[in-house]
């Protein structure tokens, strides 16, 4: 036995082993969490203009149904993250969940454009509760590398239900209307909520909750937003889901009241960025992990500004159907790219704070998209230009602090073997110091 193995261990900073109380049934529980946030703010989006039809609602007022709910997503998690670290996961979940089958009902009776909105920050508020826990469970019962891997997949899972929330929503549209489809998401919650009972156990330990208030979380948020590195991480998230936000909020207009598409051809376009998603996902995270996060975070920019670039041509030029389904293809996949190695860069030194981090992530992608969604109305719903110019804009920004923070500073967790030599160059200059000689990076630079 070592000297280290014979030093106690201290519950509090020990995490639970991977796979213990994780199983299939919790796996499953932990995915539904993180995705049925998102899918309550996209479902519904392919009867956006029957729903502002019938309230007799503007182009703006009725995304700003989406812009509720986004805030509300961004709001709840900040909220709910601290909240569970201090009495537990599964209480504060259980509660959310109840909260989100209430507003869903209230959602479905409500009977003007201005009380939708108001029970939509609600719903976004309640979803979030899920989206934070399933972080933050996963802090509980995963470490290292594992827990890096699995905050990817959480946030894969998150971006895949903002994308088949319409298709999924196109389909039932075949069958009810907008007030059933806020039904149909009440119903979800019940499901999740037998669920949560029957499967989700604590998995936060007293001993191991926190107790430092109000007064440490924003310690927690000062310390996280001061790393160059995170706060170049967290930007760049937020701007390429502002550009995604955008399009999930402008595209069923453009679609369907520009270029015609039907409530179910609408859904199918949508699968077809389904498909890109998923596969594109996949193949970062693989890549990212293997070659360099920098440099797919790279390519997934520059695939970012393609698509936006093309659909700001295409609203320019009024360009035919198939330019923009390409466009569209290209950024979305493009943010798909993008995720992986922008939340490892992001949680990589903070395994000990991942859900308090995790949630300046997730704020900074549902606020950014709340305040995008509602600007592509603006020029109304007759041109696709405002389209293109909200998605062009945000990713300019993204690639921006990309190339001000990401790109040009040293990471603490850097590409292995740039870790290994700079490593090696701090250990040979300090034991040089301490002989009082030059090291031999000194020697080389004279």
């Amino acid at each position: 036995m070592t000297g280290t193995d014979s030093l106690p261990r201290v519950a509090n900073d020990e995490p639970r082993p991977a796979g213990r109380g994780a199983g299939p049934a919790l796996s499953i529980v932990l995915g539904l969490l993180t995705a049925f946030g998102p899918i309550s703010m996209d479902l519904y989006l392919p009867v956006l203009p029957a729903l502002a039809a019938e309230l007799d609602a503007a182009t703006w007022a009725a995304q700003l149904t989406v812009t509720a709910c986004l805030f509300g997503l961004a709001v709840g998690q900040l909220v709910a993250g601290p909240v569970s670290d201090r009495f537990g996961r599964r209480r504060p979940l259980l509660i959310g969940v109840i909260l989100y089958i209430l507003t869903s009902v209230l959602c479905a009776v409500s009977p003007s454009i201005e009380v939708l909105v108001i029970v939509r920050f609600l719903q976004g508020f309640a979803g979030a509760v899920g989206i934070v826990i399933a972080q933050a469970a996963g802090r509980d019962l995963y470490s290292g590398g594992k827990l890096v891997r699995y905050y990817g997949r959480l946030t894969v899972l998150a971006g895949l239900a903002a994308i088949i929330g319409p298709v999924i929503g196109g389909q039932l549209a075949t069958v009810t209307d907008w007030r059933g489809l806020f039904l149909f998401l009440a119903a979800v919650g019940g499901v999740i909520l037998v669920a949560t009972v029957g499967v989700f156990r604590e998995t936060l330990p007293l001993e191991r909750r926190s107790g430092g208030g109000l007064a440490h979380t924003l310690r927690d948020f000062v310390r996280l937003l001061s790393d160059r590195v995170f706060l170049g991480a967290v930007l760049v998230t937020g701007f390429v889901n502002a550009a995604l936000f955008a399009y999930l909020s402008g595209a069923t207009f453009v679609l369907q009241g520009i270029y015609g598409l039907s409530p179910q051809d609408y859904a199918l376009a949508f699968a077809l960025n389904s498909l890109g998603f998923m596969l594109f996902g996949f193949i970062a995270g693989r890549l990212a992990e293997r070659w360099s996060e920098r440099g797919v975070l790279l390519i997934g920019l520059a695939m970012c500004l393609i698509g936006s670039g093309g659909l700001f041509v295409a609203g320019l030029l009024h360009l035919p159907l198939g330019v923009v389904l390409a466009s569209l293809v290209t950024m979305v996949s493009g943010v798909a790219v993008t995720t992986p190695p922008s939340t490892s860069l992001a949680l990589a030194d903070y395994p000990r704070m991942a859900g308090t981090a995790s949630s300046l992530l997730g704020l900074a992608r549902f606020a950014f998209g709340g305040i995008a969604a509602p600007l592509v109305g603006i020029g109304g719903a007759d041109t696709a230009l405002p389209l293109g110019i909200v998605t062009l804009v945000a990713v300019a920004a993204a690639a921006v602090v990309f190339a001000a923070t990401l790109w040009r500073q040293r990471l603490r967790q850097a590409d292995a073997p740039r870790a290994v030599h700079h490593a090696r160059a701090r250990s040979d200059h300090q034991r040089s110091d301490e002989a009082g000689r030059p090291s031999h990076r000194d020697q080389t630079r004279r």
